[in-house]
């Protein structure tokens, strides 16, 4: 498909504003469309809210850290075929494991290898530790959403979606795919978006429930590779280089002193609206009228932070790579994380685990301290603090019937990431999608502008 667009005579000078996972994907597929692509990043690293930070440990070594620790699904088809695309072996990058929520004392859901949908009904039903009627409970709603298509009213919350599960399933398998998949608790979570991460898992190939734990740092696992790609194939990377505003002439779109056919904002939701706010008053009446009505709804989300400690011990290891911990938050004896990953294991220094909790309320300090003894008490390991990151904004709050800003602003003007107008959370599939949706439908968007000549009856305010 690379140079589509030269042999058709279609090809554009896009200009991409962020390089987060969602740029990263905008320009590897316009670029792969045949388009001449920039890419702008405000900082000198790739990869957003996902990409690696420097770390050390309790001894002085020094250890690559991600800003938060993530995984991935094998119902991540998008993500998955940029990997491949730009080079990245998914067999070195990713361990690939059978869908598993199992506690410390072995207790939990575990799916075998099989296809689907028979892995998810052995693994419900040789579910360790839960009774035949938790069992029966969550096979007989399971069925239910199945009969519905995966479809149901969009102002119910997971919670409601979910009654009739006993408190154990709702508590062991309900409440932490809630969370990790939409960072919102399940009484204020979405839960037509919570059955759209189903249906993809369950329903879809033969191991799209497997987990996907990455070997390797979140910069190289994607953003690192495709800027890589991007120069082999003549893509301008601009780090550093921070853009305040967008101006519109002729139909096009200049950046400094550059012009562009179009502009794909691939930033935060905050940055999004500082930027074009900043352009609207230089901007045509029709585009400033489509910034104002487009800003407020960006402004409505809410976000919820992540938070990931980062722990030592000499001994420490856990019985598989990745562990569900049980969560609570009691004022007596408070354990917030959800999950546990041995980076040992995923090829990391030996003895370092990190900690997420998800929907983080608490401060840096305290929330360490809570980790360590939940550590202590659930994994009986004692463990020194290595660093703990605190992703205030890392996702928008995905509650019912949630309004979020649609791609499109202006012809040329298009917005991508994983808060923007789409089926999933924020996810870095969402992310991905997003970035990919918005690269082809760019073109579109302005040739069929160029079309109608709807350019050349612009006016400034």
């Amino acid at each position: 498909m690379l140079g589509a667009a030269r042999r058709s005579g279609r090809a554009m000078k896009i200009a991409i504003i962020g390089a987060g996972w969602a740029g990263m994907a905008a320009a590897v597929e316009a670029t792969t469309c045949g388009h001449r692509i920039s890419l702008f990043e405000a900082s000198h690293n790739l990869g957003g809210r996902a990409r690696s930070v420097p770390g050390q440990l309790p001894d002085g070594s020094p250890v690559s850290l991600d800003n938060g620790q993530h995984i991935l699904i094998g119902a991540y088809s998008q993500t998955l075929q940029l990997m491949r695309q730009v080079g990245v072996s998914e067999k070195q990058a990713l361990l690939r494991l059978p869908m598993t929520l199992r506690f410390p004392d072995a207790s939990g859901v575990q799916f075998p290898r099989w296809s689907a949908p028979l892995d998810a009904l052995a693994g419900i039903v040789g579910a360790r530790g839960w009774r035949l009627a938790d069992k029966w409970s969550l096979l007989r709603l399971a069925g239910r959403w199945q009969r519905q298509r995966f479809q149901c009213d969009a102002t119910l919350s997971v919670a409601e979606l979910c009654r009739g599960l006993s408190p154990r399933v709702t508590r062991e398998l309900i409440e932490p795919l809630c969370l990790s998949a939409l960072n919102t608790a399940t009484e204020h979570a979405s839960a037509q978006v919570f059955l759209r991460i189903l249906k993809d898992a369950l329903l879809g190939e033969t191991g799209s429930s497997h987990l996907l734990l990455p070997r390797v740092d979140l910069s190289e696992l994607f953003p690192h590779a495709a800027a890589r790609w991007l120069t082999l194939h003549g893509a301008e990377l601009h780090l550093g280089q921070r853009i305040d505003t967008v101006a519109r002439q002729g139909g096009q779109w200049d950046i400094g002193e550059q012009r562009f056919d179009a502009v794909l904002l691939a930033t935060s939701a905050t940055e999004s609206v500082r930027l074009l706010e900043q352009s609207a008053p230089g901007l045509p009446v029709s585009v400033a009228k489509s910034i104002a009505e487009w800003t407020p709804v960006c402004r409505g989300l809410r976000f919820a932070a992540i938070s990931t400690v980062y722990a030592w011990g000499a001994e420490a290891t856990l019985t598989q790579p990745m562990l569900a911990l049980r969560s609570t938050t009691s004022e007596i004896s408070p354990a917030p994380a959800q999950f546990v990953f041995d980076r040992g294991q995923l090829g990391s220094a030996p003895g370092l685990l990190a900690f997420v909790v998800s929907a983080s309320t608490q401060d840096r300090e305290t929330l360490q301290a809570q980790v360590l003894q939940q550590a202590q008490m659930q994994l009986g390991l004692s463990l020194q603090a290595v660093q703990t990151i605190v992703e205030r904004r890392a996702t928008f709050v995905c509650t019912p019937a949630l309004l979020r800003p649609a791609q499109r602003i202006a012809p040329g003007l298009l917005v991508c990431g994983d808060y923007v107008a789409g089926p999933y959370p924020a996810t870095l599939e969402g992310a991905v999608r997003s970035g990919v949706s918005a690269a082809r439908a760019v073109a579109l968007d302005v040739y069929d502008v160029k079309g109608t000549n709807d350019t050349n009856k612009e006016s400034t305010p």
